[in-house]
C-alpha cells in the first residue's frame, strides 16, 4: 500500500527505513555531495545547539577553556604514535597537493586531535604550576566510513574533544571519570537517555589509551550505541610528544594525559531511543520547539485566535519555554497536526474560535497521554511548564523500562544467543580479543562496556572455553 510523503515506515517492519524516513522527513538533515557527508538543517542543528550549550556550560564549570586546534596535522605527527596511527589508519583523509604542487609533506585531515594537541602541550607545560592543563574544543573531524549513516557513522562530523595534561596518573585517572560523569548526566538529564558507563575491554580501547570508558545507551531495536567516550592515556602520548614538566624536586616527570569526546551521534541516539512510527520524540530540554500553538479559525475569527495564539506565546517564553505559533497559511490543521508530531514537538496547543469562547485551550501530548486536555487560558502557561517537566520524566522512565526489559542476564550460549537477538546480555567474559571476535561472527555482539556499577562477580567465560571472567560481567550487543 503507497504511503504519503510524511509517513514513515513502521518500525516493526524495517527500522533501518524508518530511521532514515525520520531524518529526512522531520527535516533534520539532508545528504551532502561527497559520499557520507551530512548538511544539517536548522531544525536537526538547532537539537544540536540546544545539547553543544548544556554540555559546554558544564565543562566550562569544571575549570576547562575552550581553545582550537588546525584541521590540517602533519603526517608524521600521526605517525609518531604508532598504536594511535594503526588504528585510524584506514580511515584517513590525506591532502598531498595545494596551490597546484606536491607537498613536501603529506598533511592528514584530523580524524581527532591528539597529536596536534600532543604537540602544543609541550611546547606549553614547562613546570608542575602549568598543570593540569584542561583543554576542550569544539570542532569538525573527518574519517572515511565504509558503511556511512546519517548521525550515527559520517564522513565528517561535529563534536568537541576535551584533552587534558595532568602530573600524576591518580589526576589523570580522576579527570577521565569526570568526564565520563558528565557525560551521563547530559545523556540521563538533558536526552532522558539512561545510559550505562563503563569500561571497554582491551580489545575495544581507543588506539593509543591505557583505559577507555563509555557510556552505551540501547536503541529501539534493541541495539546498542555508544554514546560518548572518555579515555586516560597514561604517558603513551606525552612519552611520544615529549610532553614533560619539572616537578617540586626538581626532576624531568612526563605527564599523564586524557581524551574524551560526545559528537552529533547523540542526535542519533535521541531519535533512535525515543521515536515511534509517528515519527520523531523529543525530550522537552533538547526540542527546537517545546510548545506549538497552532491556531484554528477563518476570516475575521482568525485574527482574535492570532492574537491570543500571540499573547500565550510571550507568556511562555517569559517562563523560559521555547514556544513557536505555526501561522502557514493553505495548511490545514490536521496537516500541522501531523506535522508536528513527526517532528516530535512535546506539546501542542490548539486554539480555535469555540475555545475562545470558552475561556479555554486544547492540549495535545506527543506521547504518553491518550487524548487531549483542555484548560483554562488563564492556566495555560503555569499547566504547559509543569506538563514538560512531567514529559521529560515520563521519556526517561519509558527508556529505562524498555533498556532493562530487554537486557538479560545469561549464563549459557544458547541463552546467549537468544539475549542479543533482541537486546543486551550480561555475561561473564574473559576478556581475549580472539573470544570477542568469535562471538561476534557467532552472534553480531560484540562487548559494549563493563558497568562500572556492576556487582562483583566470577564465573566462566560465557563462551564456554573454561576460561575465567572479569570479576564483574560484560553487557554485549550489537550495536551501530
Amino acid at each position: 500500500m503507497a504511503r504519503d510523503d510524511r509517513s514513515v515506515t513502521p518500525q516493526s517492519e524495517d527500522f533501518s527505513a524508518w530511521y532514515n524516513d525520520v531524518v529526512f522527513r522531520a527535516e533534520l538533515v539532508d545528504r551532502g555531495p561527497v559520499r557520507g557527508s551530512m548538511v544539517i538543517r536548522p531544525y536537526g542543528y538547532r537539537i544540536w545547539e540546544l545539547l553543544q550549550a548544556d554540555l559546554d556550560g558544564r565543562i566550562k564549570a569544571t575549570g576547562h577553556q575552550n581553545a582550537y586546534f588546525p584541521l590540517l596535522i602533519p603526517q608524521s605527527y600521526m605517525q609518531r604514535e604508532a598504536e594511535h596511527i594503526e588504528g585510524f589508519a584506514p580511515e584517513l583523509f590525506t591532502v598531498t597537493h595545494a596551490g597546484g604542487k606536491e607537498l613536501e609533506e603529506p598533511l592528514v585531515i584530523r580524524p581527532t586531535s591528539e597529536t596536534i594537541v600532543g604537540e602544543m602541550m609541550a611546547k606549553w607545560i614547562s613546570s608542575h604550576r602549568d598543570l593540569p592543563l584542561l583543554l576542550n574544543q569544539w570542532a569538525n573531524v573527518v574519517r572515511w566510513e565504509l558503511r556511512p549513516r546519517v548521525f550515527l557513522r559520517n564522513t565528517e562530523f561535529l563534536w568537541q574533544e576535551g584533552h587534558t595534561a595532568h602530573a600524576d596518573e591518580a589526576g589523570a585517572v580522576a579527570e577521565t571519570m569526570l568526564a565520563l560523569d558528565l557525560y551521563t548526566e547530559v545523556a540521563r538529564d538533558i536526552a532522558a537517555l539512561p545510559v550505562v558507563p563503563g569500561e571497554k575491554t582491551p580489545g575495544e580501547r581507543f588506539p593509543g589509551a591505557a583505559q577507555t570508558f563509555s557510556i552505551e545507551a540501547m536503541m529501539r531495536d534493541g541495539k546498542a550505541l555508544q554514546s560518548g567516550t572518555s579515555h586516560y592515556m597514561a604517558t603513551n602520548f606525552a612519552q611520544a610528544f615529549e610532553i614533560r614538566y619539572t616537578s617540586q624536586t626538581d626532576r624531568q616527570e612526563l605527564c599523564h594525559t586524557t581524551s574524551w569526546g560526545m559528537s552529533t551521534r547523540m542526535i542519533g541516539a535521541i531519535i533512535m531511543a525515543h521515536g515511534d512510527d509517528q515519527g520523531l520524540v523529543l525530550p522537552p530540554k533538547l526540542a527546537p520547539y517545546q510548545v506549538v500553538i497552532v491556531p484554528i479559525g477563518r476570516d475575521e475569527q482568525l485574527g482574535r485566535v492570532l492574537a491570543a495564539a500571540g499573547t500565550l506565546q510571550d507568556e511562555l517564553k517569559q517562563r523560559g519555554i521555547r514556544a513557536h505559533v505555526d501561522q502557514r497559511a493553505g495548511v490545514s490543521p490536521g496537516f500541522k497536526f501531523h506535522d508536528w508530531e513527526l517532528r516530535g514537538a512535546p506539546l501542542r496547543v490548539e486554539i480555535g474560535p469555540r475555545d475562545l469562547a470558552a475561556g479555554a485551550v486544547t492540549i495535545a501530548q506527543r506521547l504518553g497521554r491518550s487524548g487531549k486536555i483542555q484548560v483554562r487560558i488563564s492556566d495555560a502557561a503555569h499547566e504547559l511548564s509543569g506538563m514538560l517537566d512531567a514529559y521529560q520524566r515520563f521519556l526517561l522512565d519509558r527508556a529505562t523500562a524498555f533498556r532493562d526489559e530487554h537486557t538479560t542476564t545469561v549464563d549459557n550460549f544458547e541463552d546467549f544467543r537468544a539475549a542479543v537477538s533482541a537486546g543486551w546480555a550480561r555475561a561473564f567474559h574473559c576478556g581475549r580479543p580472539a573470544c570477542e571476535e568469535d562471538i561476534k561472527a557467532k552472534t553480531g555482539a560484540t562487548p559494549r562496556c563493563i558497568p562500572l556499577d556492576g556487582p562483583a562477580e566470577t564465573g566462566e567465560c560465557i563462551r564456554g572455553d573454561g576460561r575465567r571472567a572479569y570479576g564483574k560481567r560484560v553487557i554485549f550487543g550489537r550495536a551501530y
